[in-house]
Parts: structure tokens; C-alpha cells; sequence
């Protein structure tokens, strides 16, 4: 933390429940040269990977369909979000950790990954950066039924959609996530990059 113009006064933990909402009281320097008291509330859940699996013969992607409470609390019908298969890193390295993501949640052992991009999706609020990965499929692949860790109640639907039905599917509101529509928009504009990874 090297900037200047914030001094980071003092940190009160609100919630450590399932992850850690922090009050955070800091010293802003003003454009009047003048410091300021400021309050924040930040979310730390830690860092994740997103990953888009794509087969470029067939132009079709594999995604998730799961369960999202903060959706449905926020007016989401169903609760159900398409999305691209991700997670959070824990103690692994974003490779590692979507390689295992992937296998978990779409039951595909993807060889080779590449990294496109790190975002902050929510910096408002939540400290998460994601790292966002494409990766060729193919049906050799599938080692598994996927469908996520029961332990962690997680109940995913693995979808295999063609790339331009997804893209449509952005458009008309079918899919939501800000992660998904990042990665199907950038594989649109890059469809090159594909030619550099191995099945």
C-alpha cells in the first residue's frame, strides 16, 4: 500500500462468518490539500480464477447453470445464473486452481490453460481480483459428470453451448455474469489467441 494521500487509520472486523467484512477508517488527502476522515466497508473472500472452455471446430463453449442467493434475493426469478466455471484460489495458484475448478464443476481435465487478464469485479465493495483463463475442449476429454463438490452443496449444471447462441444469449439477458459476458466478449474479439493453446 503506497499511496500517498490515504492513511489507513483503523480496520474493525464487522463479520468473520463465512468470509470477512471489514469497517475500514482511513485519512484521504483531498484536492483542497486537506485530509479528510473516511469509513469504508470492504468484503474479503479472497482471490479467484474464471475459466472459458471452448471447442473452436464445433464453436461451442461449456458453462455452468447454478444457484446464486444474492441474485434471487435481488430480484433473479429462479436464482439461476449461466456462467463460466470458477472459484475461489484458497491456497493454490491461479493455474491450479482452475484446473481443479474445471474438473470439479464441468468434469472436463482441460492440458493447457491460457491466461488472458486479471479484474477487480466489484471494487466497490469486494477486494476479489479474478484471473480470467481460456482453454480448448474436446470430448476426449471428459472424465467426469462435474456438477461441483457436494461438501460445498453445490448442484451445477453443465451446459455445452454453440459460441454464437452465447453471445445472443448476452445480448437478450440469458446470461448476467459479469465474468461470463468478460471472457465470451474477449474470446469474440481474440478468437486468434485459441490457436495458441493445445488440446
Amino acid at each position: 500500500m503506497n499511496n500517498p494521500n490515504i492513511n489507513i487509520l483503523k480496520t474493525d472486523i464487522l463479520s468473520d462468518n463465512w468470509y470477512t467484512l471489514k469497517k475500514v477508517t482511513f485519512e484521504q488527502l483531498n484536492t483542497s490539500n486537506v485530509w479528510e476522515l473516511v469509513e469504508r466497508e470492504a468484503y474479503d473472500r479472497g482471490n479467484g480464477a474464471a475459466i472459458l472452455l471452448y471447442h473452436p471446430q464445433n464453436r461451442t463453449l461449456i458453462l455452468t447453470r447454478q444457484f446464486r442467493m444474492p441474485s434471487y434475493i435481488n430480484g433473479n426469478d429462479d436464482g439461476l445464473l449461466i456462467e463460466v466455471c470458477a472459484g475461489l484460489l484458497d491456497d493454490l495458484n491461479p493455474e491450479e486452481c482452475i484446473r481443479k475448478e474445471t474438473e470439479e464443476e464441468t468434469g472436463y481435465r482441460v492440458t493447457e490453460v491460457l491466461k488472458v487478464m486479471e479484474a477487480y469485479m466489484s471494487p466497490g465493495s469486494v477486494t476479489e481480483k479474478l484471473h480470467f483463463f481460456i482453454a480448448r475442449y474436446e470430448a476426449t476429454m471428459k472424465i467426469g459428470e462435474g456438477g461441483g463438490l457436494k461438501a460445498d452443496h453445490e448442484r451445477i449444471d453443465v451446459l455445452e453451448i454453440p459460441f454464437d447462441e452465447a453471445v445472443q444469449m448476452i445480448t437478450s439477458g440469458l446470461i448476467q455474469d459479469a465474468k461470463t459476458i468478460l471472457l465470451i466478449q474477449y474470446l469474440q474479439i481474440n478468437a486468434h489467441l485459441m490457436e495458441k493453446i493445445a488440446v
